[in-house]
């Protein structure tokens, strides 16, 4: 439906529950939890561009990625949780920006689901298939998966966004959310959400489950992998290449499914679930990646090293 003819021209987000009272502690959080944000996923992006060991390599060529996703998911919300916390009116959203937050929302946190199913792909072939893995997971085979996570990832947002915004919104304007996302919205249609409600539990569920088989599928082979190799030294390492990934899967695949297939849970519920996977883990994932890979602490020191010697010249 075009958003010219619809009654309802903004909305008003109503922002994260149980922080109306203390406004100034809360935004003092979420924009320290930001910027670590932000500057945490940039430092382990530039670490690994900077580093020639390091971005020749299949595994840090998808956590760019994921670092990039992470900035631009947190980039979605959290700056107009921010706004709502020095101003009321600021909570406000246009029609139009409402779609966008909606669709950009998706798009990226799609494209972040299919990511980690094929980061899980990278470490089974690293460790089930060595001798071959330089041969299957090659410079032209990563750019080809990367782009087809963003690729579906786009597709994915644009069936949810269109089917969201194609029903009619002529009452009510008040988001009972944070954001613009799907089940807060749909609240607000004044038309029939069954079909929307349906293709929510189809569509993501199917989605989130799949990638999520997949993902265990992965490791149940690396597992069995791991376990073959006699040594302790060798087990360890091996593990500890794939922890990491681990670590953030579990963290990020958990709060959504919960979200998106329990339609009828409070706001209260929907709040705290969404604000640890949308702006708690994309914090995490740069304190998990770096503290849990050796390689990567290594390109942090040796980026340090080089900033300061260029700082005493």
């Amino acid at each position: 439906m075009d958003p010219a003819n619809q009654t309802v021209k903004v909305f008003i987000l109503q922002g994260l529950p149980n922080t109306a009272e203390l406004p100034l502690l809360f935004f003092i959080i979420f924009l320290v939890i930001y910027m670590l944000t932000v500057m945490g996923n940039l430092l382990i992006l530039i670490t690994i561009l900077f580093e020639p060991q390091l971005h020749s390599l299949p595994m840090y060529f998808f956590l760019c990625h994921l670092s990039f996703l992470d900035t631009c998911l947190s980039s979605v919300t959290v700056p107009k949780v921010l706004m709502g916390f020095i101003r009321s009116s600021y909570r406000t959203i246009s029609f139009r920006g409402c779609i966008v937050q909606l669709y950009t929302f998706h798009f990226l946190a799609s494209t972040e689901c299919f990511l980690y199913t094929v980061m899980a792909y990278d470490r089974y072939l690293a460790i089930c298939r060595p001798l071959n893995y330089s041969t299957l997971m090659n410079r032209r085979v990563c750019s080809g998966l990367t782009a087809g996570t963003w690729l579906t990832g786009s597709f994915h947002a644009a069936i949810h966004t269109s089917l969201t915004f194609r029903l009619p919104y002529c009452g009510p304007n008040q988001v009972d959310y944070f954001f613009c996302d799907i089940p807060p919205v749909l609240k607000l249609a004044c038309a029939d959400t069954a079909v929307n409600h349906a293709v929510i539990l189809a569509n993501i569920g199917a989605v989130a489950a799949g990638c999520f088989v997949l993902i265990c599928i992965s490791y149940a082979y690396i597992t069995s992998a791991i376990l073959k190799i006699q040594t302790t030294e060798g087990r360890r390492r091996a593990f500890s290449t794939c922890s990491a990934h681990l670590t953030v899967v579990l963290l990020y695949y958990g709060p959504p499914v919960f979200i998106y297939l329990r339609p009828s849970s409070s706001a209260s519920t929907y709040g705290a679930l969404a604000v640890f996977y949308t702006i708690i883990t994309p914090m995490l994932n740069p304190f998990i990646y770096t503290l849990r890979n050796k390689e990567v602490k290594r390109a942090l020191r040796k980026l340090f090293k080089r900033h300061i010697a260029s700082q005493e010249r």
